[in-house]
């Protein structure tokens, strides 16, 4: 697992290979949860998933496509982050924080 910030700003990303794919599990905030499912195979544009007004594809399309890239494998990112009543500031702390994270993968 690799994480980046700290408090509430703190995201993590968990990997798990299948075969030549990976599966990515992507949290933080103050409360986790899955809000999005993001896919991403070889050559096909990436495919998301948003349960209700959730916005976490927007830093898991980045991910998915980094890792596709990278591992030539389909690549499925799913999660979300939640801060209450975050600001713009607070959101793009997060950006920017997931961001950290996909230099790691």
């Amino acid at each position: 697992m690799i994480t980046c910030g700290e408090g509430k700003y703190k995201v993590w990303l968990k990997t798990h290979k299948i075969g030549e794919d990976r599966l990515y599990i992507l949290g933080g905030g103050e409360r986790p949860h899955i809000g999005s499912m993001v896919v991403k195979e070889p050559g096909e544009d990436v495919r998301s998933i948003v349960l209700d007004d959730h916005k976490d594809h927007v830093v898991m399309k980045p991910l998915a496509e980094k890792g596709c890239e990278k591992y030539r494998g389909t690549i499925v990112v799913v999660g979300g982050i939640h801060i209450e009543d975050a600001s713009k500031e607070e959101i793009e702390i997060i950006v920017e924080n997931c961001k950290e994270l996909m230099r790691c993968i």
